[in-house]
């Protein structure tokens, strides 16, 4: 896992996750909830949709449980209206934290956070501290080393940047670009071991020792919040020391 890995911002806590499948498939259910609700059940014209399944489907959620949130999104079940609201702060280092909410009480959701901050060793800050250090991107996680066969298989989707990693071949796109790469790799054979839309910063923070130790802490207690979706931050960890520290 490089340091400068795009994807390590969901591969850090891969481990931990699966450790609360629960909690996991509660989050991805309530993203095809909201994603319903708002395009329609219909995954031919709704984009969120087809990619909230794409991620459930990754990360193993029964068929029926993501048959239920849709019918609940698209109003044909009873269920939870779901506010989407972004909460920002800075963990140890100075490192910009930024998660994502989707949730039915702002009350709740702002008090867990902001536990969550304070316990983990950051600080909470004012809507808009950190959000315009980080742009949205499309990144896939190819399983494969052969980096001219990915690069003839998704040029003309609109790759912006490709990248040899230590577990495979990392490909960022614009957002809008992101399905159409994801399909020509489907085409051409190649399988993502992970695929997703996320904040990605402009610049990295290099942190390392009980910074490194503290931010972990501050990231696990964000991603254990109900209503917390996904959490980005701008840490470069060393990838020696963040595998020793993963380990622990």
């Amino acid at each position: 896992m490089a340091g400068h890995s795009h994807s390590a911002n969901v591969a850090i806590r891969k481990g931990a996750q699966d450790k609360k499948r629960g909690k996991l498939f509660t989050k991805l259910s309530k993203e095809i909830i909201v994603a319903a609700k708002m395009g329609g059940a219909d995954m031919d014209s709704n984009p969120r949709l087809r990619l909230a399944v794409r991620l459930a489907k990754q990360n193993s959620v029964p068929k029926d449980t993501i048959a239920r949130a849709i019918s609940r999104g698209s109003g044909n079940l009873e269920g939870d209206v779901y506010e989407e609201i972004t909460m920002e702060g800075y963990g140890a280092g100075g490192v910009a934290v930024l998660a994502e909410v989707l949730t039915d009480n702002r009350n709740r959701a702002a008090s867990d956070i902001r536990h969550a901050f304070a316990k983990g060793g950051g600080k909470q800050g004012v809507d808009g501290c950190v959000s315009y250090l980080f742009k949205r991107r499309g990144i896939l996680m190819v399983d494969s080393s052969d980096e001219d066969g990915v690069m003839m298989a998704v040029i003309d989707a609109g790759v912006e940047d490709l990248t040899v990693e230590e577990d495979g071949i990392e490909i960022v796109t614009a957002p809008e670009d992101f399905e159409a790469v994801s399909n020509a790799l489907e085409d051409n054979e190649l399988a993502t071991t992970s695929s997703d839309i996320l904040l990605i910063p402009d610049n990295r923070v290099a942190i390392s020792g009980e910074d490194a130790k503290k931010l972990l802490r501050l990231l696990d207690l964000l991603d254990d919040c109900d209503d917390v979706q996904k959490v980005h931050h701008n840490a470069e960890f060393d990838t020696a020391e963040l595998e020793e520290l993963l380990n622990e």
